[in-house]
């Protein structure tokens, strides 16, 4: 298989050179159209005074030209795609050499009440959601950071095969994502689905019937003028009365106008993103059951948007005012685009919040197919319900470099708890962070950072980071001890894996030692697994009175008057601290 920075350099380069000669194709449409333009307008002046002459001329030239621009229009829409797909392949190659930190890092998603997304910088400058989303839409934004947080442990392997498949198809999902990115959100899908479902119709159904009618005798009195069977004059009267018609619903048209303005690109790019997800073949059983969301039983779902997007579009061409004056005066056109529009939201507007859902789904599980792509030397853990709750080797994290990363072997059995002492600066945070990601990224679906792994499911919970809250009005020590209330509680009806990171540092160090092995004890003797560090060697003791309580730590050597740490995962107990030496190092004392 092809490494993924190859094929982002190949991608690259192939769409630099389609995107030249698209700027060729432009050119020359350019051209033309001017050429067109300049045609018509000399025709109709040197045949002015034939009048029929310089309408049939008017006629041809404005159709040739309607032509060229919409030939123009289309493939200036292919140069946006091609430019966002030169942006998409550039993007990764930046983010593969670590430079990710100027992108939407979800700050807005943090909460410090969550299970962990905070201790283990699931949001944030340098965030693992700023490592991996790859999302346009505000709404897929959301469901990719809800998926991160879900914490969730069932159907596991549905979401595994959905990943793993959309992993495999790299060029589609590029293409899907550079669609998405070009999606300009003025209204939020919640508050479109919003109008549609409170949309009271204002057009008459009659006025349907009305409108064709009115267009029918239009064209008949410009045929009947043409060949002298009537007065011109009575083209004026006829269009004031199409124009008093119209002008009956003249305000609600206008609101109804200004509503539409704001979705109908919306709407166009949706189509175009459905239509990528219909005529994709899935075989994974959750991606198929999104696909089928969106089928319809008269027409696909993409056609259904689009055409939804024209009628907005037409009903949008009101602005210009010849246009509007011509278009109402002979064809009623407010009123039959209006109708076309009401119909649309009558007959749909039911089933498009689910038709957002999908949309927002694949461009959410898009930037996780993304992130599998992108490491082909990570595993899917294998799903096991035995005495190991996690057995891997060579787990790292996933947001450290191959190259600087030192990896461990774990093993932990289920109702099992570690106590992991370390040096300063040995590497003990970094593996709490390593174990709890490797988990949340295991109960999502994607591959872990790990040569192989099994996994028996089982949610997260974290106490590493707490602070004082002057808003509050709360002290650091009793924030501490609400965390560890909260996660008392949860355990009480769910098992989680508890990573815990130096408890009670707010308090003194006899009743630090005393509090943290008491509470210790209370986590085993409610059956609980999980990891505590700790720089409290008198902690370790419990090992000799709990079978459940196993002894790890990380070891640093002086040598040559200097500090090395092999960040590596040892049994036992840290003999070598180093507080004392750092200080000493610093010429602080």
């Amino acid at each position: 298989m092809k490494q993924p920075t190859a094929f982002y350099k190949e991608q690259l380069d192939n769409y630099k050179k389609e995107l030249s000669k698209t700027n060729a194709q432009i050119s020359k449409l350019s051209v033309l159209r001017l050429l067109v333009f300049l045609s018509t307008a000399f025709g109709i002046y040197f045949f002015f005074n034939l009048w029929k002459i310089a309408i049939v001329i008017a006629v041809v030239g404005i159709v040739l030209f309607l032509v060229l621009l919409t030939k123009y229009t289309d493939i200036k829409r292919k140069q946006k795609l091609i430019k966002a797909l030169i942006i998409v392949n550039e993007d990764e190659l930046a983010i593969h050499e670590g430079n990710f930190e100027n992108r939407n890092g979800g700050v807005e998603f943090q909460d410090p009440k969550h299970y962990y997304s905070l201790d283990i910088d699931l949001f944030g400058i340098g965030s693992f959601f700023q490592f991996i989303n790859r999302t346009s839409i505000k709404e897929s934004t959301l469901k990719l950071a809800n998926t991160l947080k879900a914490n969730k442990t069932t159907a596991i392997k549905l979401r595994q095969d959905a990943i793993q498949e959309l992993s495999t198809k790299p060029k589609w999902r590029q293409k899907y994502q550079a669609i998405a990115s070009l999606i300009t959100i003025e209204t939020s899908a919640e508050q479109i689905i919003n109008w549609l479902n409170t949309y009271n119709v204002f057009v008459p159904k009659k006025m349907k019937w009305v409108s064709i009618v009115f267009s029918s005798i239009s064209i008949a009195v410009f045929i009947a003028v043409y060949f002298n069977v009537i007065y011109p004059s009575f083209i004026f009267i006829w269009m004031s009365v199409g124009l008093t018609i119209t002008g009956r619903y003249l305000k609600k048209v206008n609101d109804l106008s200004q509503s539409s303005d704001q979705i109908k690109d919306t709407f166009r790019q949706y189509a175009l993103l459905l239509n990528e997800i219909e005529n994709e073949s899935f075989e994974s059983v959750l991606l198929k059951v999104k696909q089928q969301k969106i089928q319809s039983d008269t027409e696909k779902a993409s056609v259904i948007f689009s055409n939804f997007s024209k009628a907005l579009d037409a009903l949008d061409n009101r602005n210009n005012i010849l246009l509007a004056v011509l278009g109402n005066g002979f064809f009623l056109l407010d009123i039959r685009n209006s109708h076309t529009i009401e119909n649309w939201i009558m007959s749909y507007r039911s089933i498009v919040e689910h038709w957002f859902d999908v949309v927002t789904f694949f461009d959410a599980y898009n930037s996780l197919g993304n992130f599998t792509y992108n490491h082909p030397d990570y595993v899917f853990p294998e799903i096991k319900n035995d005495i190991h709750l996690l057995n891997t080797k060579n787990l790292g994290h996933p947001l450290l470099k191959k190259e600087k990363r030192v990896d461990n072997n774990i093993v932990i059995d289920k109702e099992q708890f570690f106590i992991v002492t370390g040096a300063n600066m040995a590497g003990k945070s970094t593996f709490l962070r390593t174990v709890s990601f490797n988990i949340v990224m295991a109960n999502i679906g994607l591959p872990v950072c790990a040569t192989s792994c099994s996994y028996s499911p089982i949610k997260l919970i974290t106490s590493m980071r707490t602070s004082d809250s002057l808003t509050d009005d709360s002290s650091y020590f009793f924030s501490e001890l609400t965390r560890l209330k909260f996660i008392v509680d949860q355990i009480e009806t769910t098992p989680y894996f508890i990573i815990l990171d130096e408890i009670l540092k707010g308090t003194n160090s006899t009743d630090k030692a005393i509090g943290s092995k008491k509470f210790v004890e209370k986590l085993v003797a409610s059956n609980a697994t999980g990891i505590i560090a700790t720089h409290d060697l008198s902690l370790c003791e419990i090992e000799n009175e709990l079978s459940a309580i196993k002894n790890y730590y990380f070891d640093a050597e002086i040598i040559n008057d200097e500090l090395h740490f092999d960040y590596t995962f040892k049994k036992g107990i840290c003999e070598n601290m180093n507080a004392s030496f750092l200080l000493k190092k610093m010429e602080i004392i």
